[in-house]
């Protein structure tokens, strides 16, 4: 028979568990945490005290009740002192951000990058500068547990390899362990595919906040796409799962596409194609680009207009397709996609509407991103976060505080 957990082990899963409900759900009342968690106020009170002497957690007087009488105390995320450095590297743009517990941006750093192959050795060098940057602004006493980043590709998850990287012209780069050499932390980074860190983000602190079963779509030059079940992300045994712009959806007269396959959707909805559709200048790319096209079609752009109802056709199917095998409650469209689908929702919707079960499409929500650019870097930074969420006081150990 085997035995059940151990009291210091239940002990680290809710240390854990109350740690992550002040970072996720910002400042609350040690009673309305024990009612969350589902334990005694004693128990909570020791949790809390814990974490306090930890540093990782602070309670105080809330600022304005507006109520008579003495306030409770509030426990409230040590934001300023405890961080994670979050990185993303775009098809066009690398980003770096410091996050503070809690998901307090304390800064960021940004600089356009030029398509086409990138040198992952420079681009480390850039994001290693990025976040000297961002530490020296850090103030004494404060202390970085976690690094994450996003890179558009197939990321092995055990090692942080970027296996393929079409877009950015990456294959087999040991992108994680360069990274992590050279920022010399003593942290790992970890590293993960873009849209799978979109679907996180959106999933914990946007339009998919509360929802369990969800799938998101993130458009850049190509088409990603991340999926939570059960709350958990839906990685698949190497982390290459969610590859939903390699789905092929028009096999006969598709379009080529960087996989080698014809007829992706990302051939038939992605950047080039609506661009192309749209009679654009070939030098034409990129968010401005996309969101100029949109534009035109609200102005009566008849191009446009066209341009976007072929990629609604397509984007549609796609969706219609994966509602049936997924049966999410909530479809996220994000990065340049949040603005396609603002121009083309009724084709969308005419085609999963066509394509879905109606069982399976009975209660779906289409919705389009609430963090806008910063989705993948809020991603990446709660990447970055889960080994404290897990292990609070190990974690903290690992790191030296």
């Amino acid at each position: 028979m085997k035995a059940g957990p151990s009291q210091e082990e239940i002990r680290r899963h809710n240390l854990g568990t109350l740690l992550r409900h002040v970072h996720l759900g910002g400042s609350t009342s040690r009673a309305v945490l024990a009612d969350r968690m589902g334990l005694n106020r004693s128990t909570i009170l020791g949790l809390v005290s814990e974490l306090s002497s930890a540093g990782l957690i602070r309670e105080e007087l809330p600022q304005d009740t507006g109520r008579a009488g003495r306030p409770s105390l509030v426990v409230r995320p040590e934001s300023d002192r405890v961080y994670v450095l979050a990185f993303d590297v775009g098809v066009d743009r690398l980003a770096a951000a410091r996050i503070g517990l809690g998901g307090v941006s304390l800064g960021r750093r940004e600089t356009p990058w030029p398509r086409g192959g990138f040198d992952s050795g420079e681009v480390a060098d850039v994001l290693a500068g990025f976040a000297r940057q961002l530490m020296d602004t850090a103030r004494d006493g404060t202390l970085c547990v976690g690094l994450g980043a996003a890179v558009r590709g197939l990321v092995r998850r055990s090692d942080g390899v970027v296996r393929s990287a079409a877009h950015i012209g990456w294959k087999e780069e040991e992108f994680g362990e360069d990274l992590t050499r050279r920022l010399g932390l003593g942290l790992p980074v970890s590293v993960e595919n873009e849209a799978n860190l979109g679907a996180v983000a959106e999933h914990l602190r946007g339009a998919g906040t509360g929802c369990q079963d969800l799938l998101y779509l993130h458009g850049d030059i190509g088409i990603g796409g991340g999926i939570i079940a059960g709350g958990q992300l839906l990685g698949g045994d190497g982390g290459y799962g969610g590859e939903i712009g390699h789905m092929v959806v028009n096999p006969r007269g598709g379009r080529p596409c960087g996989c080698g396959a014809r007829g992706c959707l990302e051939s038939e909805a992605g950047e080039r194609a609506l661009l192309q559709a749209a009679r654009r200048d070939p030098s034409a790319t990129g968010r401005d680009a996309v969101r100029a096209v949109v534009e035109a079609a609200d102005r009566g752009d008849i191009s446009a207009r066209a341009a976007l109802h072929d990629v609604g056709d397509w984007l549609g199917i796609a969706v219609g397709g994966l509602v049936n095998i997924l049966n999410p409650r909530t479809v996220i469209f994000g990065g340049t996609l949040r603005e396609v689908f603002l121009g083309s929702a009724a084709q969308i919707r005419s085609r999963i509407n066509s394509h879905a079960l109606g069982a399976a499409r009975e209660h779906l929500r289409l919705r389009v991103g609430e963090l806008g650019d910063d989705a993948v870097l809020v991603g990446a930074a709660e990447l970055a976060f889960s080994e404290i969420l897990v292990g609070p006081l190990e974690t903290l150990a690992r790191t030296g505080a």
